[in-house]
């Protein structure tokens, strides 16, 4: 029974199209990786790109502008961790059942998981209304950064139940297997951010000139858009998941597994926002300036973050494919193959960073000051990108096989361990501004990677069950 399973695993077919990622009979670890990173790379590029649009929108309308989005984009980040909980839970349960040949328990999973999303959604949306101002207050944020961030943050987190669908879907349809859908959607998703936001910020073709809120228009009609489009294709089966409304009445058993998973890496994204909260709130004393060029430096760097995402998908999807196949040595094999890929990809990004920080942080900004603060922090984090491969890609892999508790420990501690307290130290004591926030860091994700690899190494997670 076990050598057929096996055997129909070889067969499996990846991003549910029709050519099994095999050669001459044999699974082709290389091809598989590939072929779910890519599109995955590219679905985070095209996600990065509405928040990269409307950073260079803003950008050009003066630092205040530019601190507004910034401050409001890292309390999108915290909404964004309740759904990346439900997410992670249900990609790993169903890459299991994949694995397993048990189709008709991976649709019910998606059923749960999209109900869970759509009431994590709705307390989102009513958390931001409330706390708009003083949330934007904490951060530290002047009057007339607070004067634009705060609508600018309520019309954005009014679609966010729609957010939380398309979130959790594309998680769903990774976890079968499939990036490509993900991939066309976002691609959707960004076209439209582009489009509204580019004639609503700028008042293009005789539409009325809103500015910051133009951006906010954009992006929240864009993402209203991906929901419907999501919605739309799992009704009518995608990949071999397909959502049906007998599904869909509650399940204890199953929202038990799918947040037993889950609820460790949504607290892991808890913990490590509420660091980025102080980490932020220590950099936006340094003033607007310094803030304004962390956040181009930022968005910058986030370019790398495709390549890391995308191997980490892969990562989550094979381990827990080959788990749920019992073929613990194909999926270790799969994870490392994920990780030397990302490494070797963010690596060449990292020294872009380093030639080329200053062009790279001026498309964003055409303040000189900004750009000449945001050049050094670029450059450092070009040095640690094979450390930050580390830390995204096994973290993924430790996710697919259901471990989700070491993430949890090693990502959150290293933030209020090293990453607070550092930041502190090297901008308050030692003077240091933003570089000594940004060399902070730096040496947080050095740590965490090493951690990260370390775990993944040891292959406890080869026993977990879900």
């Amino acid at each position: 029974m076990r050598h057929g399973r096996k055997a129909w695993v070889n067969q499996v077919t990846v991003q549910g199209d029709d050519q099994p990622a095999v050669r001459s009979g044999r699974w082709d670890p290389l091809r598989s990786v590939l072929r779910l990173a890519i599109p995955s790379a590219g679905e985070l590029l095209l996600g990065m790109l509405v928040g990269l649009v409307n950073t260079y929108l803003v950008g050009h309308l003066g630092a205040a502008s530019l601190t507004a989005v910034g401050l409001s984009a890292h309390w999108v980040m915290i909404a964004m961790v309740v759904f990346s909980a439900v997410g992670t839970g249900a990609t790993a349960l169903i890459a299991r059942m994949v694995g397993a040949q048990e189709r008709d328990t991976a649709n019910a999973v998606l059923a749960q998981a999209l109900g869970i999303g759509l009431i994590m959604g709705v307390l989102a949306v009513v958390l931001l209304q409330v706390s708009a101002y003083p949330a934007l207050r904490l951060m530290g944020a002047e009057k007339e950064a607070l004067a634009l961030g705060v609508p600018y943050l309520r019309l954005v987190s009014s679609v966010y139940v729609f957010s939380a669908v398309m979130f959790v879907g594309s998680a769903c349809l990774r976890g079968a297997g499939d990036t490509r859908t993900p991939l066309l959607v976002m691609g959707l998703v960004n076209l439209t951010n582009v489009s509204v936001s580019w004639v609503l910020v700028n008042g293009s073709w005789g539409m009325p000139r809103l500015g910051v809120m133009g951006a906010a228009v954009g992006e929240m009609t864009a993402r209203t858009i991906g929901c419907l489009l999501i919605i739309a294709l799992l009704l009518r089966g995608r990949s071999g998941l397909s959502l049906r409304w007998s599904n869909c009445r509650y399940d204890r058993v199953l929202i038990r597994r799918i947040l037993k998973i889950g609820y460790p890496a949504g607290i892991e994204q808890l913990v490590f926002r509420l660091g980025m909260l102080i980490f932020v709130r220590i950099v936006s004393a340094l003033g607007t300036v310094a803030f304004a060029a962390h956040q181009v430096a930022l968005n910058s760097e986030s370019l790398s973050f495709m390549p890391g995402f995308g191997f980490a998908v892969a990562a989550t999807t094979l381990v827990g494919q080959g788990l749920g196949a019992r073929d613990e040595q194909r999926a270790e094999r799969d994870g490392y193959i994920a990780f030397m890929l990302a490494a070797g990809l963010m690596s060449v990004m990292g020294v872009a960073f380093v030639l080329f920080a200053r062009p790279i942080v001026g498309f964003f900004t055409s303040d000189p000051q900004v750009v000449e603060q945001g050049v050094l922090p670029l450059r450092l984090i070009g040095l640690v990108q094979p450390f930050l491969a580390a830390m995204m890609v096994f973290a993924g892999a430790l996710r697919g096989a259901g471990e989700t508790l070491a993430p949890m420990l090693i990502n959150g501690g290293c933030v209020w361990l090293l990453r607070v307290p550092l930041a502190l130290l090297f901008t308050r004591v030692m003077g240091w501004g933003l570089i000594g926030a940004w060399l902070a860091m730096a040496l947080d994700i050095t740590i965490r990677g090493i951690l990260l690899a370390v775990r993944f190494r040891r292959g406890k997670w080869k026993s977990i069950n879900v």
